[in-house]
């Protein structure tokens, strides 16, 4: 069945036939005046087949000008509109309504695609073969704490290292870099886009995942050691004090240097006898400290409840309060929102909050106008974070790096256990402890929940 514009161009090319075919009769025939009118007829016929094809080409321009710019916003009437072209507006209609809404389900895609990039704790990097960049997602600004990038050039003052590692890491490959002290793995991969080579680069945080590995890797070298030394030290010390009864029965009851033990022996007696004395309490010392971090190892949550973080803050404040008095340092407690609660063991969590101020009390030692800082908020997940901030000696990189191993200690006097052990309880949590600090300016550390 033919359409309306199929019928109206053949009447009009017929009626163009059947005007020639006239003119040529009037030639013919010598009717010269007749074939002036069949003429200006000719004339104005094809002028209006001119017209009735510019017609549709200028639509059909238009259209694919409005294609060209993506601009489906434009929509052809058809009401009133002359049979030549109606047909052909309402086709360019429905292909303008079908390539709006697949735009429109594109931008949703790419939006949403947007979000779920953003919200990631995954940084991506993308750059072209120049190192320019093509985006970064937020993750990213916060792992390299940089507001954005326009070339990966930039990162070699910020940080060697992770530049070094982005431009070696070849297509597929895997690498781990530490960036503020945590253990970051890259991964890269590269595709054409518009047939350009583009990079992409996924910054992964694993610190946490290597971070339980080692604990429990510790928490089984403490199982071992402590059960190995026990065994070890435990007869030692029993062999000793054995060895002290039986010197001082020989003595006649008298301990061996008691004035009044006599004999020409005496000297070479009390010189055993501080020996063997000196190997029992050496001995009995080590199986208390074997004992201690056989407790360590031992750490669980005994009180899980909900709790408002200034009692919390309250409590820790009375314990330490005549220590700080004493050292004359200034002591800042902020809290931002008193409503604000955490679950979790109080007497626990109040253990590493007394373990990180006593640090920070060593630390703003000697110091002029020392000053700590115990404070409360959240973060843009909603996550509270507890805070110890000093202006004391600062430490580095080095130190930092070594801080929460079992048994490290930068003390004359330190045990090695106070910072393990409350990364221990912080990881019974679900939560982490992190380090920020910088020499001769001071240190902090968060306790995220």
């Amino acid at each position: 069945m033919k359409t309306r514009y199929e019928i109206s161009l053949t009447i009009r090319v017929i009626l163009l036939l059947a005007s020639i075919t006239a003119a040529a009769f009037c030639i013919v025939s010598n009717r010269y005046t007749l074939l002036i009118f069949v003429g200006l007829t000719i004339f104005f016929q094809i002028l209006n087949f001119i017209q009735f094809i510019n017609k549709t080409n200028t639509e059909l321009s238009q259209f694919i000008e409005a294609v060209q710019y993506r601009d489906f916003s434009l929509q052809f009437t058809e009401k009133n509109a002359p049979v030549s072209v109606r047909q052909l507006r309402r086709a360019f209609n429905q292909i303008n309504t079908t390539f709006k809404q697949l735009s429109s389900e594109r931008e949703e895609q790419y939006q949403y695609l947007q979000k779920i990039l953003e919200l990631v704790d995954t940084g991506i990097l993308s750059y072209d073969q120049e190192g320019n960049v093509g985006w970064i997602n937020e993750a990213f600004k916060r792992m390299m704490n940089i507001p954005y990038l326009r070339n990966i050039s930039s990162l070699e003052k910020r940080d060697m290292s992770v530049y070094q590692a982005i431009i070696s890491l070849k297509n597929g490959d895997n690498q781990l870099v530490k960036i503020n002290h945590k253990q970051v793995l890259l991964a890269k991969t590269t595709f054409l886009n518009k047939n350009i080579e583009t990079n992409l680069i996924a910054f992964q945080n694993v610190n946490e995942a290597i971070e339980d590995t080692e604990a429990q890797a510790y928490q089984k070298l403490l199982r071992v050691m402590t059960h190995e030394i026990m065994n070890s030290v435990a007869p030692i010390a029993s062999l000793a004090e054995t060895m002290e009864r039986a010197i001082a029965r020989r003595k006649g009851g008298k301990e061996i240097g008691e004035k009044g033990f006599g004999g020409k022996n005496e000297d070479e007696f009390d010189d055993i006898s501080l020996g063997i004395s000196t190997i029992r309490k050496r001995s009995e010392n080590l199986l208390k400290f074997a004992d201690t971090y056989r407790q360590l190892a031992k750490v669980s949550l005994t009180s899980f409840s909900k709790f408002y973080i200034r009692d919390l803050f309250e409590g820790v404040e009375i314990l330490l309060e005549h220590q700080i008095e004493q050292q004359n340092i200034e002591f800042d407690v902020v809290i931002k929102k008193i409503e604000l609660m955490i679950e979790g063991d109080m007497v626990l969590i109040e253990q590493v909050l007394i373990n990180l101020i006593i640090n920070a009390i060593d630390a703003v030692t000697n110091q002029q106008n020392p000053k700590i800082t115990l404070s409360v908020f959240q973060n843009n997940h909603q996550q509270v974070i507890i805070e110890v901030r000093d202006n004391g000696v600062g430490m580095s990189d080095e130190l930092i790096d070594k801080i929460f191993i079992p048994f490290f200690t930068s003390k004359t006097n330190g045990s090695g256990i106070g910072l393990s052990l409350s990364k221990q309880i912080m990881a019974l949590h679900k939560g982490t402890i992190t380090v920020n600090s910088v020499e001769k300016q001071g240190t902090a550390f968060r306790l995220v929940f």
